[in-house]
């Protein structure tokens, strides 16, 4: 299982809706708005490095209102 957190710069206002959107995604576990450079962040898991491409390419940024997506996979260090 590849677990990832996904920022999201949204247009102006449109944070709630979008959020909103990406939490019916298969694969999202949540989807919050927050304040700062990024609007929404979004933590989403796959079985694998390429289904969860899939997932941010084809479905996440491909919701109304996203201007920017920024993928950054979990990694375990221990």
């Amino acid at each position: 299982m590849v677990q990832a957190y996904i920022l999201v710069q949204t247009e102006v206002g449109k944070a709630a809706a979008v959020a909103a959107e990406i939490s019916k995604i298969a694969g999202v576990v949540s989807a919050e708005d927050v304040t700062g450079p990024y609007d929404v962040i979004v933590r989403a898991e796959a079985e694998d490095v390429d289904l969860l491409g899939q997932l941010v390419v084809a479905q996440v940024q491909g919701v109304s209102g996203i201007t920017r997506t920024l993928t950054c996979p979990v990694v375990h260090l221990s």
